[in-house]
């Protein structure tokens, strides 16, 4: 089984170089989308890694489980999401959802 961080890592780096000029215009784009407000930004990455999942984008189950334990997302709160993702989406984000598990591991999240 592939490491997922290293998958992460690499992805992001090779956006960066291919996609130089766009990246700034996303980012502002990214940064105001994720702000606080009536939802938490915790809540947002939440949703995000769901609709991830959906949509079977390798990057963004990545970028979003990161993100969503960096805005202080607990291994339950994620692996929560990753369950209504399932429900609502069936096979398609079940066949994607070992990696949140496994990068979560690989980030050493674990609920106390």
């Amino acid at each position: 089984m592939e490491n997922q961080l290293e998958l992460y890592s690499n992805i992001r780096k090779y956006t960066a170089e291919a996609l130089p000029n766009t990246r700034e215009a996303y980012n502002s784009l990214r940064d105001k989308t994720y702000e606080d407000g009536a939802l938490s930004h915790k809540v947002k990455r939440l949703i995000a890694l769901g609709i991830a999942l959906r949509a079977g984008c390798t990057a963004c189950i990545l970028h979003q489980t990161k993100l969503a334990v960096e805005a202080g997302a607990t291994k339950a709160e994620v692996l929560e999401a990753v369950v209504v993702a399932v429900a609502i989406s069936g096979s398609t984000a079940l066949g994607w959802s070992w990696r949140v598990p496994k990068l979560l591991e690989e980030l050493g999240v674990h609920d106390k």
